[in-house]
């Protein structure tokens, strides 16, 4: 009986939050992760941290050819890919105001344009692994109903029954994380359950423990948004369409594409 082989993995958005948990839990089980992040300094750290684990492949998701470059960086170096975990992008908290044309075309290009790049680039990746699992981790920015956040609708959720559905696809289980309930009535009086105040090492073990059994949908009941997609530390790593005011005045970040 032969050895099993580590798991290879990428993951996008790993530079904060729950990206960042994602990457240190899954490091931990030895497997072999390329982390993408717009933060380079990110992707260092944990490469000297779990060295021969870590694939550095940091740059801009929303870059079609930026992310072929990554493609072809993880195929020289490993060949195939096992799993893959595309978190990158933006959560936009606009407390029911009238988003910004400037706003929407943001959460479009972080979010569904850099996870569309992703995703296309992965699916060959993915065929020639081993069990191979897509994930998508859907924003609150690319989940919640236009009614609550006004810019994406349940766009992730499309883009990912796209993938799916998509001939490249078969064989490649797929699972879509998304911020809310598993169903509409869960509490034992017909109402919504207490959301959970998990930090972001919580979340990131609860996903990875869910994705074990491969599901379509992996819920996260959380109370606090950006207690996953927090506010990077510094406006180094800021989107250049989105300016330093409005990253002060309340922008959490989902994980720089």
């Amino acid at each position: 009986m032969g050895l099993r082989l580590p798991r290879r993995y990428w993951l996008t958005g790993a530079g904060n939050g729950i990206g960042a948990s994602l990457a240190e839990a899954i490091l931990q089980t030895g497997a072999y992760l390329a982390v993408s992040s717009r933060s380079a300094r990110s992707c260092e750290t944990l490469s000297v941290r779990y060295p021969g684990q870590v694939l550095t492949v940091p740059g801009n998701l929303t870059d079609s050819q930026a992310v072929r470059e990554v493609g072809e960086q993880i195929a020289r170096q490993w060949g195939a890919l096992d799993q893959v975990i595309v978190n990158a992008g933006t959560a936009e908290y606009i407390d029911g105001q009238p988003a910004d044309h400037s706003l929407i075309e943001h959460i479009v290009r972080s979010n569904l344009l850099a996870a569309s790049f992703c995703i296309e680039m992965a699916l060959p990746l993915l065929r020639a692994g081993t069990e191979p699992h897509l994930v998508g981790i859907a924003s609150p920015a690319t989940y919640m109903p236009p009614s609550q956040i006004e810019a994406g609708g349940r766009g992730m959720r499309h883009l990912i029954d796209s993938a799916r559905a998509q001939p490249a696809c078969t064989g490649v289980d797929v699972t879509l994380v998304h911020p809310g309930y598993d169903g509409p009535s869960l509490g034992p009086d017909g109402c919504f359950p207490t959301p959970t105040h998990w930090s972001a090492d919580e979340a990131a073990q609860h996903v990875l423990d869910h994705l074990v059994e491969r599901p379509r949908e992996v819920a996260l009941p959380i109370a606090s948004m950006s207690a996953l997609w927090p506010l990077p530390s510094s406006t180094e790593t800021m989107q250049p369409d989105i300016d330093a005011c409005q990253a002060k005045n309340g922008y959490p970040i989902k994980g720089q594409p």
